[in-house]
């Protein structure tokens, strides 16, 4: 199944795209993708404790199981002033 990734604001400058697919079997959890996407794109990985993860617009859970054509949003820690 597919589901499409996308990076914002400072992620997506250390992943140094703004969006991308990813293949991902029946079942998998957000947790597992995510590792995958630590992989390829390793300066992702030092802000791994700090991540905001949404699945369609829902904040989500790393536990939670991913399902064809879902959107995941990897997002930094927001900041006011």
């Amino acid at each position: 199944m597919s589901v499409t990734v996308e990076y914002y604001s400072r992620l997506r400058d250390a992943a140094g795209l703004a969006e991308e697919a990813w293949e991902c079997a029946a079942g998998e959890t957000l947790g597992a993708l995510l590792a995958r996407v630590f992989a390829r794109h390793p300066a992702l990985a030092e802000w791994d404790a700090h991540l905001l993860l949404a699945v369609n617009d829902e904040y989500a859970a790393r536990d939670h199981a991913l399902a064809e054509s879902d959107v995941v949003s990897v997002m930094p820690p927001v900041q006011g002033g």
